[in-house]
């Protein structure tokens, strides 16, 4: 196979050389057939199961969701179920996940949906993006894996992607722009589960395994990695904006300390002044004052009495 040395493509250049785009999606499936993982999440078109899944991904690996996404399906496995649930059970089978954040706005989220849209996820960008925590990349994985909407999902490993295909970085709203003219019509499900397996197995953030790669012949630095270019050519998936950079340490951090706590509030209430000591931060109490300040705004934690509990007040979605 031979491999294209061209200069890095515009948004034009790369969709006219995708001109022979149908044999980008046939080499692509052929591959996907045969190498696809087996994720529970993909053996569902549950809007409200897919959504409660892509919530789960965001910033959390896939080996790591596996067990949580299952759990919950099972106890909640719609968004009645889960909004008539109260706040501290949800955020307890969510402890060790991680951003717990993420549960309460799912929590807001299955109460929204059922006292504003019949017990119905939304359809339509706009009405997905009004969800609580639910930004541009899930919005669209709801419309494309739940709904078959023909439009393209653009996580961090798709971005390395189109940014590599087009030889050069990308900000978010052309590679936003690529992908979904790279959609095949009618098939928006399987080729983005195709796009998000080729960027976590072959085209990866750190170490791409481009001599592997059935997308090679249409990558305009492939080249540069297999050896076909002069060396030093940079990787445009370096830095490519909307590509999440790197998290701050984890150990001695603010989440970390927030876990502590939460994790201990989920095996009951506990006297508000062990607090500092269950976060590790009796050097620091000021820290831990306003940490505990922070998850109560929040409404991850509560006050009752001189205890702390998890969770908060039922509200109305607001």
């Amino acid at each position: 196979m031979s491999v294209p040395t061209a200069e890095p493509d515009s948004h034009g250049a790369l969709l006219a050389r995708l001109d022979e785009r149908d044999g980008l999606h046939a080499r692509l499936s052929q591959w996907w057939e045969a190498e696809r993982r087996d994720l529970p999440w993909r053996r569902t078109r549950d809007p409200w199961l897919v959504l409660v899944s892509e919530v789960m991904l965001q910033q959390t690996q896939v080996d790591r969701v596996l067990p949580y996404f299952e759990s919950f399906a099972e106890r909640w496995p719609t968004p009645e179920q889960c909004a008539a649930a109260e706040l501290a059970d949800v955020l307890a089978v969510w402890q060790g996940l991680g951003y717990p954040r993420r549960a309460r706005n799912l929590w807001r989220t299955a109460t929204i949906i059922s006292e504003r849209h019949g017990g119905r996820v939304p359809a339509d960008l706009e009405g997905l993006l009004a969800l609580p925590g639910v930004g541009p990349y899930t919005a669209r994985a709801v419309q494309a894996f739940a709904f078959g909407i023909d439009t393209g999902v653009v996580d961090t490993n798709v971005g390395c992607i189109l940014a590599r295909w087009t030889g050069r970085r990308l900000a978010p709203a052309e590679a936003q722009r690529i992908a979904d003219e790279l959609v095949p019509a009618g098939e928006s499900w399987a080729w983005n589960q195709a796009m998000m397996d080729l960027g976590a197995q072959v085209c990866t953030k750190r170490d791409p395994s481009c001599g592997q790669c059935p997308a090679q012949q249409w990558c305009a630095w492939a080249g540069e990695v297999l050896g076909s270019k002069p060396s030093g050519q940079p990787d445009p998936a370096d830095r490519t904006a909307g590509v999440s950079a790197r998290q701050a340490p984890f150990e001695g951090s603010d989440r970390q300390a927030r876990g502590r706590l939460l994790a201990a509030l989920s095996d009951g209430q506990l006297p508000t002044e062990q607090a500092v000591a269950v976060m590790r931060l009796e050097h620091d109490a000021s820290r831990a004052q306003r940490l505990v300040a922070e998850l109560t705004a929040e409404g991850l934690i509560s006050a009752a009495g001189d205890h702390l509990c998890l969770g908060a007040a039922r509200q109305r979605a607001g």
